[in-house]
């Protein structure tokens, strides 16, 4: 699936996810601004499509005094975590603001993940390939291993989403997606 039909396909599945779960959105941005007087979403320069920076939204999960750089918190018990966050993290409701990414154009639902720009330095002109699609909330790294895949692993399996991207294929991916979710599958390294 390429150009206009996925673009019409991310804003439909956007639209109607945003719709469906407005009140968990609220609720959840209530939760965060009661628990920890910071902001509710958290916002970072993250690079997409052709390498072009754009700024990526996810509920916060950690605390105000957090490195917005550093590593992600390798388990539920990472003291920088504020209260609500290892449950958001573990059930990835916050990955949740990344629809409005996908109604900006600046996201897909499905692709690869969205890196630092910072990042791209380091790639192989092979894995520079993963940069000729919109990064997406969802793809094959998510789904075949999420934390539990090391850095080449996940490369690999990104570029192999470009090369290999079909309405069907990102259908399969968006179903195995909750599978993955909801059974925490690779929420934390061991």
């Amino acid at each position: 699936m390429k150009g206009l039909s996925k673009r019409i396909f991310d804003i439909l599945i956007a639209l109607s996810a945003i719709i469906i779960l407005l009140p968990v959105l609220g609720i959840i941005a209530i939760v965060i601004k009661i628990g920890d007087k910071g902001p509710v979403i958290f916002r970072q320069e993250r690079a997409g499509k052709d390498g072009r920076a754009f700024t990526f939204y996810k509920f916060r999960t950690m605390k105000l005094d957090a490195e917005p750089f550093g590593r992600s918190p390798q388990s539920g018990d990472d003291p920088r975590l504020i209260k609500i966050g290892k449950f958001l993290r573990e059930y990835s409701l916050d990955e949740l603001p990344q629809l409005f990414n996908v109604l900006k154009g600046d996201m897909s639902i499905v692709g690869p993940r969205p890196l630092y720009a910072s990042q791209i330095a380091e790639f192989s002109d092979y894995h520079k390939n993963r940069l000729l699609v919109r990064p997406g909330l969802t793809g094959l790294s998510q789904i075949y291993g999420r934390s539990e895949l090391t850095d080449k692993a996940n490369l690999d399996l990104e570029v192999k989403y470009v090369e290999n991207q079909s309405f069907w294929r990102d259908i399969k991916i968006i179903f195995l997606t909750f599978g993955v979710v909801f059974g925490r599958k690779g929420v934390y390294e061991k």
